[in-house]
């Protein structure tokens, strides 16, 4: 198997900057074009606020740079707004839940997955995000929801796959599933082939990132073990680079040149 089964992408924030991409909102129609041209297939875009954007306008970027849309963001809203999946506090939690409605209204038509990372909380009542996820799920049942385990030092509800499969369990909707960052599963599994194994058919979606946070093959993480796991799942997304652009931003921007031997060191 070819490194291209996988597509491969990179983030680009439209609305607030994002440590994980080397641009700036206000240059992304000209950074769509570099991402293509770097090799990338498909692109993640951090979005805060999709009510805000022209969706026309981002297709035709998307067309004129050879790009798929794979995954949006919802993050950004809650560094910046503070919404919660969990908040205790009822109007948090309902604009939350009207925010991940309106990222997947605007991920339906490129089949897009919408991510719920930080914006689940970092603390809340977990039968309260389980509540809040049943009503995104359930608001448009074609668009993918993928619930991302993090690391303890980022969030306290969900650390393992385990504890991201009993929510998606809870939550009963065929349409939500996981996401999977090699980083955060490296610090709190440790064993990565065990991990993404055990996400099975629900994997929805992946993240790529070395210890560290590094761009993939500059730290210690044995991405053959992920990639191995992915053939045995039939894992059918993408990979998307989710890092700081360490060593540097052209080292991130040129990854697709050094993914083969990255993932596939013996060549497979």
């Amino acid at each position: 198997m070819e490194t291209r089964s996988w597509p491969l992408g990179m983030i680009v924030p439209l609305q607030d900057p994002t440590p994980f991409s080397p641009f700036s909102p206000a240059e992304w129609p000209t950074a769509l074009k570099q991402v293509a041209r770097a090799g990338y297939q498909v692109v993640e875009l951090a979005v805060t606020d999709p009510t805000l954007l022209d969706p026309r306008r981002v297709e035709e970027e998307l067309l004129a740079a050879g790009l798929r849309l794979s995954s949006l963001t919802t993050g950004q809203a809650a560094g910046k707004e503070g919404l919660s999946l969990s908040s205790p506090e009822e109007g948090v939690r309902e604009r939350a839940v009207e925010r991940i409605k309106a990222h997947m209204t605007f991920a339906l038509p490129h089949r897009a997955v919408v991510i719920v990372g930080l914006l689940r909380g970092v603390n809340g009542p977990l039968n309260l995000l389980v509540e809040s996820l049943q009503e995104c799920t359930g608001f448009s049942p074609r668009v993918k929801l993928a619930l991302e385990p993090l690391n303890r030092g980022e969030s306290r509800l969900i650390n393992t796959v385990r504890q991201a499969l009993e929510v998606v369990e809870r939550v009963g909707a065929e349409n939500l599933g996981l996401l999977l960052d090699s980083y955060h599963v490296l610090l709190e599994e440790g064993e990565l082939r065990k991990a993404f194994r055990t996400a099975g058919d629900r994997l929805f979606h992946v993240h790529l990132a070395d210890s560290e946070r590094q761009v993939p093959g500059y730290g210690r993480l044995p991405f053959s073990q992920v990639v191995e796991a992915l053939k045995e799942v039939n894992y059918q997304g993408a990979l998307v680079v989710e890092c700081f652009p360490r060593p540097s931003p052209q080292a991130l921007v040129d990854f697709p040149k050094r993914a083969s031997q990255v993932l596939y060191p013996s060549g497979d």
